[in-house]
């Protein structure tokens, strides 16, 4: 009751009137705390750092989220969420005011829901959101796959129209299209050439199914991606020493599964993507984790995962990654936890070697201008 007051008070800021028949939630996270790595480039090879870090378990929100019955089990429905960093207060997403998510769309029990605006793509929703360690645990940003290359985390649609199916006997899937709104279409670049080219056309489609019954879950998912550096913000597609801006197409699909016994999760999944440049040649990127968690007590959890990343084509590289975390639960809504993570590389791109880079975007530590590198960090979670 006290959200939707606040949330109604919300509202009248932005000079939204919320009816009797409306319910509308002011909802959030925050998470911050301090992150040590042993290497990070620098300009003469690399060195340690300790920093602050935000939006690691998850990344830091609010957002509102209202619903309103329009009678026969139809309701419209929207959500409004902004990312920002608690370092510094900065919008996150490029400076977006609601860069997370904006949506509006209509729901019905029986069918699913049909939805207008900046949504995640189903590789984030399926893939990302139930069968990684990323989102199992709170290793959260530093245990996703090098980067969000294949768009496990922050796979986020500009102009889209999604539907997303009711469950039915627990299976649910869904389709996506996201707009360029250019006449380019074509593609063409509109500054740059070859390699440091820059886009003026993104659009993108995704797909999704899943099912869940009782302990056990499995899902599949598929995106791609055209002209991804186009996009505000452009799209996470480098990695390590290995540039792959001026990408004309970013394709990505993958399997993912859990499976629940007594306290403990386990899970697997297994992406490819692969990029194919605006110049000639292309590069597929494979993935592969397998991790679990044990709840010792309510309160008390840790995992444990391991991913090889396996880079191929033009471009050559390889990763191996193990992930670690304890988290112990003050409350409902407050957490602390303890996370590492050690990655080691290997391969070159045209004779330069490989560096390893832990993490996904936009908390990601950075190349380490080694090929070994380990992150540790405790952190402090709260949802409201």
């Amino acid at each position: 009751m006290k959200k939707q007051i606040v949330a109604a008070t919300a509202l009248g800021m932005f000079g939204i009137a919320a009816h009797a028949q409306s319910s509308v939630t002011l909802y959030g996270i925050i998470d911050a705390g301090i992150t040590y790595a042993n290497k990070v480039a620098t300009s003469t090879g690399h060195d340690k750092l300790v920093k602050y870090g935000d939006g690691v378990a998850q990344g830091s929100r609010w957002g509102l989220r209202g619903t309103e019955d329009l009678g026969g089990g139809l309701k419209a429905i929207f959500v409004l969420e902004s990312g920002f960093s608690t370092g510094d207060g900065s919008l996150g997403q490029g400076g977006a005011m609601f860069g997370r998510q904006a949506y509006v769309g209509l729901s019905k029990n029986d069918y699913g829901s049909l939805t207008f605006g900046r949504q995640y793509s189903f590789s984030t929703d399926y893939l990302g959101g139930n069968y990684t360690m990323g989102s199992q645990t709170a290793a959260g940003n530093y245990a996703y796959h090098i980067n969000d290359l294949d768009q496990l985390t922050s796979s986020r649609i500009n102009n889209a129209v999604k539907f997303n199916s009711a469950n039915f006997y627990g299976v649910t899937f869904g389709a996506m299209y996201g707009f360029s709104n250019s006449t380019n279409f074509a593609g063409s670049p509109t500054t740059g050439t070859g390699a440091n080219a820059v886009q003026g056309s993104s659009s993108a489609y995704s797909f999704g199914l899943n099912y869940t019954q009782g302990p056990f879950g499995i899902g599949a998912a598929y995106t791609n991606i055209r002209f991804p550096n186009g996009a505000t913000p452009a799209f996470g597609v480098s990695i390590a020493n290995v540039n792959t801006q001026g990408l004309r197409d970013l394709e990505t699909y993958g399997v993912g599964a859990r499976y629940m016994i007594a306290a403990a999760t386990i899970w697997a999944n297994w992406t490819h993507t692969n990029f194919k440049p605006i110049t000639a040649g292309s590069s597929d990127l494979n993935n592969y984790e397998i991790g679990g968690k044990y709840a010792f007590t309510p309160a008390f959890n840790a995992g444990l995962g391991y991913t090889f990343s396996d880079l191929g084509g033009s471009l050559d590289g390889k990763w191996h990654q193990i992930n670690a975390v304890f988290d112990y639960a003050l409350s409902k809504r407050t957490d602390v936890y303890l996370s590492g993570a050690y990655q080691k590389a290997s391969g070159s791109n045209n004779g330069t070697p490989v560096q390893a880079e832990i993490g996904s975007a936009p908390s990601f530590i950075g190349n380490a201008g080694a090929n070994t590198q380990f992150v540790t960090r405790v952190g402090l979670r709260h949802k409201f």
